[in-house]
């Protein structure tokens, strides 16, 4: 038992929190420039250029390194549930993978307003984890990290779910990726299919993690009364 005590217990390493602050440090720089990238496509609108053609190896590049994360929670350097870790990545990536492969996406409505909110959430979540390696989070931080997802969520995800809706005309035209019957191997794949089932998967999902948001923002921001009675129930 004490054993088992000591080994849970026991601090991360100097060089590991080196490490990891390292990464939060490179992603909060990097969402941080994605934001710029984005504000200024905006302000200052490049005539032959789409917004994607401007953010795509900022997104791909960072979105992308969020695989790392994955391997800290595997590896125990990070505690936090694998299988949501994972889920969260790849549902980032493979909104990212949509963009890069389906032309049409591009051009969709709800690009700026998934990247958007992808920059606030992650620049914020970043800022947070790094702060908390160093031992001392800022109010602010804590605030915005607690708070902001009352916008960024609803915004995210219908930016998200409409950037899917977008390449769900070119995929159904072109079958992309898709294997139909009859073949040699008597098997078929639609990719169309899988769009949607995705896209169908957010409706019992999102009610879940938001009020799951919802309850950890309450449970960190709330009253000192809120707190004292939490604290007898745990």
């Amino acid at each position: 038992m004490a054993v088992t005590k000591t080994k849970t217990n026991k601090k991360p390493s100097v060089a590991v929190n080196a490490y990891l602050f390292a990464y939060n440090f490179i992603q909060v720089l990097g969402w941080s420039y994605l934001l710029f990238q984005i504000v200024n496509f905006y302000l200052n609108p490049p005539k032959s250029q789409s917004l994607w053609d401007i953010v795509k190896y900022t997104v791909g590049i960072f979105q992308n390194a969020a695989f790392i994360e994955i391997f800290n929670v595997a590896t125990g350097l990070v505690k936090s549930n694998l299988a949501v870790t994972t889920q969260q990545v790849l549902s980032r990536v493979a909104i990212v993978a949509a963009i890069a492969f389906i032309p049409e996406t591009s051009g969709s409505p709800g690009l700026p307003l998934a990247l958007t909110a992808w920059c606030f959430a992650e620049i914020t979540r970043y800022s947070y984890y790094g702060f908390n390696i160093v031992g001392y989070i800022p109010y602010p931080i804590i605030w915005a990290r607690y708070t902001f997802f009352y916008v960024l969520y609803p915004v995210g995800v219908t930016g998200e779910l409409l950037v899917y809706w977008t390449s769900l005309g070119y995929v159904g035209r072109t079958k992309m990726w898709s294997i139909e019957m009859p073949n040699k191997l008597n098997i078929s794949m639609s990719l169309w299919s899988a769009i949607a089932m995705v896209m169908l998967i957010y409706i019992p999902l999102f009610p879940q993690m938001y009020m799951h948001m919802v309850y950890q923002r309450k449970k960190t921001l709330g009253t000192p009364e809120t707190k004292k009675v939490q604290k007898k129930v745990q």
